[in-house]
């Protein structure tokens, strides 16, 4: 069987799509869709036949012979929470995204896609560790009230990518080390791989852990109730303070950490100031994954756009190497995430699991 891997992460406006094979990406392109071509479908979930055929159309233009795959991996959407992992795409996940029952978000079409590409060639399509990933321990989930449990919902595709890369290039297996991942993008979270599982992980789409370029994190509780009751603010307006309109939007007015980095050179004391307390949030709540490790760390993983700044992640790195040596893997990787994933599932390194609605 071919190891030639075909990958496919949807956006709102965009579809990614590469092949890779032998590890090797062979090709790549961000297929775009016009807001005009977006309206013509009811759903997000109905879109899937109009990207599948756009798919087809950049293969046909590369000329790329689809028979030269053995395997289509697309981006995991939401599904209710499931371990992480591979999963193969099978009618349950494709109803549940169809219906979008546990929420519409361009991230359900991957599985649509992938299964309609794959099925006329005979091959298998799956799914790798989408943002539902759940592997918390039953303590974690615990908040301060009974009417709130911590949920996951965090960056699970790129912080299990890195730290299965981190195991790799010190020949050992991600199931026996104890790793703290810092993804830092739009949203931050921060993960504590336990043998092979995110046991703990702040919930990083809508208010907790440190902030980040767009989002608050966590707010004072009384001071957000007061606020809520204002009379001031709508619920919707509440909502986008925590998720798009927090955190260095908040503070500086933009969500481009490279514009902060050019205010600061500019001297403006107030970037500087925010510049410092990302770095303080972000190293204390690595601090406090390495208490609920009870210390027993073997790394700590810097990635995601934010880890490109090399003077941030190397005042983090000062903050919190006496815990455990600190590796930066800088950038996103999402598609050679799902990429890796298909080849490890393709190999047997990895077992092959069953969504169950």
């Amino acid at each position: 069987m071919s190891l030639a891997i075909l990958v496919i992460n949807p956006g709102s406006t965009s579809t990614k799509v590469a092949v890779f094979e032998g590890g090797t990406r062979i090709l790549d392109q961000s297929i775009s869709h016009s807001a005009e071509e977006i309206a013509r479908f009811p759903s997000i979930a109905a879109q899937y036949e109009f990207r599948e055929k756009a798919i087809q159309d950049v293969l046909l233009q590369k000329n790329f012979d689809a028979k030269k795959l053995g395997a289509v991996v697309g981006r995991g959407g939401l599904l209710h929470p499931i371990p992480g992992g591979v999963y193969r795409i099978n009618e349950g996940m494709k109803a549940d995204l169809l219906a979008a029952k546990y929420g519409e978000h361009a991230s359900n079409l991957g599985a649509l896609i992938a299964d309609a590409f794959a099925r006329p060639l005979g091959i298998p399509a799956f799914i790798a560790d989408p943002v539902v990933v759940d592997e918390l321990d039953d303590v974690a989930r615990v908040s301060g009230n009974k009417l709130f449990k911590r949920n996951s919902i965090f960056h699970a595709l790129n912080q299990k990518a890195v730290a299965r890369r981190f195991a790799k290039e010190r020949g050992r297996s991600y199931e026996e080390l104890n790793l703290i991942v810092a993804h830092m993008g739009g949203g931050v979270s921060i993960g504590l791989h336990r043998r092979g599982r995110v046991v703990d992980v702040n919930q990083a789409l809508n208010g907790e852990g440190p902030f980040s370029p767009e989002r608050s994190g966590t707010l004072p509780a009384g001071d957000l109730a007061k606020l809520c009751f204002s009379g001031r603010y709508t619920q919707q307006e509440v909502l986008k303070m925590i998720t798009g309109k927090g955190g260095m939007v908040s503070f500086l007015g933009t969500n481009d950490m490279r514009e902060v980095e050019r205010m600061r050179e500019e001297g403006n004391k107030e970037a500087d100031l925010y510049f410092r307390a990302f770095i303080y949030q972000v190293g204390k709540y690595i601090g406090s994954l390495a208490a609920a490790a009870y210390g027993k760390v073997d790394g700590i993983i810097l990635t995601g756009g934010i880890a490109f700044w090399k003077e941030l992640t190397d005042r983090i790195t000062e903050m919190v190497s006496f815990i455990a040596p600190v590796v930066v893997y800088p950038g996103e990787g999402e598609l050679e995430a799902l990429a890796l994933a298909g080849q490890m599932a393709l190999s047997g390194e990895m077992e092959i699991k069953e969504y169950v609605p």
